[in-house]
């Protein structure tokens, strides 16, 4: 299997043509803008959480709480809802153990979701999650890119996002983007993982790589001695494409005929809103247009 092209970080100086300039003063400038971006930016993300709480979810609803920094504040907003009153009867069905900690927290009372026929019983009304990144025009996303905390599940969360009667994506701008590259985590049989990888690999050669992912920092290609193991016995694989994806949904279809592939984290879902955090308020994107709507 091949590897990533080394790569290296270095730092740029701004040089100023001026004599002794004032270096604390120059610093504490450049702390200050970069402090002001990122609080800009978490506002326009909280907004986008509680718009998505305040619109789409109503009293009586059973509903999906994603994994992410958005999708927590959402899943805060919806506890702070529930305790003024404003909405009733909610219960949580958590995607990960991170949300499942934060609506305890918010006093969100919760189900669990396993993918059985007792799920296949529960009606999910309404699910809210983060996303990766989203392709431009197809609302395609992508989860998963993140190290697995313990017990989280790829395929837990997309099970909840599929079984869902409607979903919303809540991300920034810099999410939404088309030509997307990086990775795609790929679940595969943890027996005989290698000729997997290998057809993958073949599948995509020339635009993309196939690492195996590790549980402790990075070990290379092939995962290292501690390669992840996900909660149902499953190695994860990051197919990390280093040209840019003409079709999201081609790679997917793809990835489905692969034998020894279980599943993947490409998200496909009619009907599926993107709510898009901007500082000018916040974008929707509908699946079936992919044009804004409100």
């Amino acid at each position: 299997m091949t590897s990533l092209p080394s790569s290296s970080f270095s730092t740029t100086r701004l040089l100023l043509h001026s004599p002794t300039p004032p270096r604390t003063t120059t610093r504490f400038n450049f702390l200050t803008m970069v402090t002001r971006s990122c609080l800009d930016d978490s506002s326009a993300l909280l907004r986008a959480a509680q718009f998505t709480v305040d619109t789409y979810v109503k009293s009586g609803m059973v509903v999906g709480l994603g994994s992410g920094h958005a999708s927590g504040m959402a899943i805060q907003h919806l506890g702070r809802q529930l305790r003024t009153g404003n909405l009733k009867d909610i219960v949580g069905i958590p995607m990960s153990v991170a949300s499942a900690s934060e609506a305890a927290k918010a006093g969100i009372p919760l189900d669990t979701y396993q993918d059985s026929s007792q799920v296949r019983t529960k009606k999910i009304d309404f699910a809210f999650d983060d996303a990766d990144v989203i392709e431009e025009g197809t609302l395609v996303a992508i989860i998963g890119r993140r190290k697995l905390q313990s017990e989280e599940s790829i395929v837990q969360e997309k099970s909840i996002l599929n079984a869902a009667n409607k979903l919303v994506f809540i991300i920034e701008e810099n999410q939404y983007k088309d030509g997307l590259e990086g990775s795609v985590p790929v679940l595969v049989q943890s027996l005989n993982w290698m000729p997997t990888a290998e057809e993958i690999e073949d599948m995509f050669l020339g635009d993309a790589e196939v690492w195996r992912r590790s549980s402790i920092g990075l070990a290379g290609p092939l995962g290292g001695d501690y390669p992840l193991v996900t909660r149902e016995g499953h190695n994860v694989l990051d197919v990390i494409f280093t040209s840019p994806i003409v079709s999201l949904a081609e790679v997917a279809k793809s990835l489905d005929k692969v034998y020894g592939v279980v599943d993947h984290g490409v998200i496909s879902k009619i009907p599926c809103t993107v709510v898009i955090a901007s500082q000018n308020g916040q974008r929707i994107l509908d699946k079936l247009t992919a044009d804004i709507v409100s």
